[in-house]
């Protein structure tokens, strides 16, 4: 952890003629000397890897040229944004200076602090926040062109192969961003504050986390320029292995969002384990903790199993192997079961800190403690670990391993009873409260009743017969979109109205969050509940036309999803400019007990200037006068 003191330092290089390098270094330098060293490595590729003597291409060279053009933008991003120097000053046994950690926190840079590879973990979770942002922007532009060309039953202006692309395209990026929308802004701006932490425990992983990120767009947004994503967010093998260049950008998108998502799993769970305030035991630590460790414990083994298999996926496309090509002994059933072992993690890795986010806000708003923390903390572990033991429930008509098919039926069942648990403690904390009315307050019977949607209409995919109707249908997209956007982005906007006076010293415009919460409930239910009646009916997904029949069903789809983009936009709006204009804010607006809400807006750089001392537990509101 970089050790923030009293004295008095000055930014590296101010006593010299010219700036030092760590001065000289930002985002700007960083995509700058990326692009070079794409251009770079794309040259050297060609001059090493040529084409047939004809000039036409030869495919694994043209994947070689693709891969390694994207690997140099890689290691240009990351040198450019500095992320390079405190390893190799290591190497060289001479770490930073004291001047070097306190510009690298931060101090006194004002705005430019957030251009740059900063450890201080307040600036990376708004640097997340506003990403994230930018992320689920581009992902939603993509849905509207997705549902507009739906809105036609004979195809609408979009090819197949666009339409796919969009699709793949579309799914892919918001995976991710669903991933990183609770554990990315507030997990690292909240987190360390509300444990009584002063820094992340590896502030410089921390900030490495970020701009990796940052790194992984380009390649994933390129691939419209490469052919596109035809497989869908899945990416199938050896479908994948017959898809164009634009393939080779959702592989290095997944490789370096992979290791984002390790770096900042390992960081999260040590800062939690070893940095908790004095007194704050396992029984005192806040259920907005344990839903964020529990995601990121999750994380930590299904994502390097996604990285290996873009890796083999890589090298299917670039040397010719055959780890999924069943001509040269490979199989693709292995590519299904190691995407699945993360794909079905990752749904869990989105919802839990969602919920354990709400029922952090429970407590506050109904002035009353939490029902059962240690029910809660109960169904969070069960869910964790069965949610490891259900991915082959997604590969039923694959005719993998049939005999398999009862038992991963029955685990898929039984995670409803975990789940259950937290809907039990949510209900329990509002039973009988002194509701305090809040946009967060409704987001919890919101998150209620789509996620009880969600699950009950997955049990049935998780039986066997059922499944086999319903595979493949618009059913299907209409279940994982009550779950993770019905209750994994309703907890995550709740997330930003509740910590947004924190994290931006000015209240979230009440009028407009109200506004954006009914448009979104509203326009989210009309669009998937119209989707839930075309997909039983029979409408397969991912088709860019469809039969006449399916018309009604889908012209409700397609209004409800332009609700949904106006409510989107009014949050939007209000975000910045409640962070522009908004009213300031309180050191602790909604009296809540939790330690984050007893720092001064703005948060001083190290926290606290005492470190706090926990006696009691956070929700003992109906123990002390409120």
């Amino acid at each position: 952890m970089t050790t923030l003191t009293n004295r008095p330092a000055s930014a590296p290089g101010h006593s010299a003629s010219k700036k030092a390098l760590i001065e000289r270094l930002n985002v700007f330098t960083a995509f700058g000397l990326g692009i070079i060293m794409a251009i770079v490595f794309w040259y050297a590729a060609k001059a090493f890897l040529p084409a047939n003597t004809d000039g036409s291409f030869i495919k694994s060279n043209r994947d070689q040229w693709v891969l390694l053009s994207m690997i140099g933008w890689f290691i240009g991003f990351m040198t450019g944004i500095g992320a390079l120097i405190g390893p190799f000053r290591w190497l060289l046994g001479k770490d930073l200076n004291h001047d070097e950690n306190m510009f690298y926190a931060g101090k006194d840079l004002g705005i430019k602090r957030y251009f740059r590879y900063t450890t201080d973990h307040k600036v990376v979770g708004i640097q997340y926040l506003v990403v994230t942002t930018i992320i689920f922007f581009v992902g939603g532009v993509l849905a509207m062109l997705i549902r507009t060309n739906l809105g036609h039953p004979g195809g609408g202006w979009l090819q197949p192969q666009t339409y796919n692309a969009i699709v793949g395209t579309h799914g892919i990026i918001m995976i991710v961003g669903t991933i990183i929308m609770i554990t990315g802004p507030f997990g690292n701006f909240i987190m360390p504050i509300m444990i009584g932490a002063r820094d992340m425990a590896f502030p410089r992983l921390n900030a490495l986390s970020f701009w990796l990120i940052v790194a992984a767009i380009p390649p994933i947004l390129s691939s419209f320029f490469l052919g596109g994503i035809p497989t869908g967010w899945s990416a199938y093998n050896p479908l994948a292995d017959q898809a164009p260049p634009g393939m080779d950008g959702y592989i290095m998108f997944i490789c370096i969002f992979a290791i984002s998502t390790m770096v900042a799993g390992a960081n999260i769970t040590t800062t939690v384990v070893k940095m908790r305030a004095k007194g704050m035991t396992w029984n005192r630590t806040p259920i907005f903790i344990y839903g964020t460790v529990a995601s990121v414990a999750l994380a930590l083994p299904a994502f390097p199993v996604f990285f290996l298999s873009q890796v083999m996926s890589a090298l299917d496309r670039a040397t010719g192997s055959t780890f999924y090509d069943t001509r040269g002994g490979g199989s693709g059933w292995l590519y299904e079961n190691l995407f699945w072992i993360m794909g079905h993690p990752e749904v869990y890795v989105i919802l839990i800190p969602a919920v354990a986010a709400l029922m952090e806000m429970a407590p506050v708003f109904t002035r009353r403690p939490l029902f059962s923390f240690n029910l809660a903390i109960m169904g969070i572990a069960g869910i964790s670990g069965l949610s490891v033991l259900v991915w082959a429930h997604h590969m039923y008509m694959t005719g993998w391993a049939p005999l398999l098919a009862g038992p991963f039926m029955l685990t898929t069942e039984l995670i409803s009873i975990p789940t259950g648990m937290l809907f039990l403690v949510l209900i329990g904390t509002l039973w009988r409260g002194r509701l305090w009315m809040t946009m967060p307050t409704a987001s919890i019977y919101a998150l209620l009743w789509n996620f009880m949607i969600g699950g009950i209409t997955g049990i049935y995919l998780s039986d066997v017969p059922a499944d086999a109707f319903l595979h493949g249908s618009m059913y299907v997209t209409a279940h994982f979109h009550y779950t993770l956007m019905g209750a994994g982005l309703t907890g995550a906007i709740a997330s930003l109205v509740f910590w947004f006076p924190k994290m931006t010293g000015r209240m979230f415009d009440k009028t407009l969050s109200w506004v954006a919460f009914w448009l979104i409930q509203i326009g989210f239910n009309v669009a998937f509940m119209g989707m839930f009646m075309v997909g039983l009916a029979g409408q397969p997904r991912r088709v860019e036309a469809y039969a006449h029949m399916f018309s009604q069903g889908n012209m409700v789809t397609t209004a409800g999803a332009y609700v949904i983009m106006a409510g989107m936009l009014v949050l939007l709006y209000g975000m910045i400019s409640s962070w522009r204009n908004g009213i300031m804010a309180p050191m602790n607006p909604w009296f809540a007990k939790t330690l984050e809400w007893t720092v001064p807006n703005p948060v001083p750089l190290e926290n606290f200037e005492v470190l706090p001392v926990v006696t009691e537990d956070a929700y003992g509101y109906g123990r002390t006068q409120s």
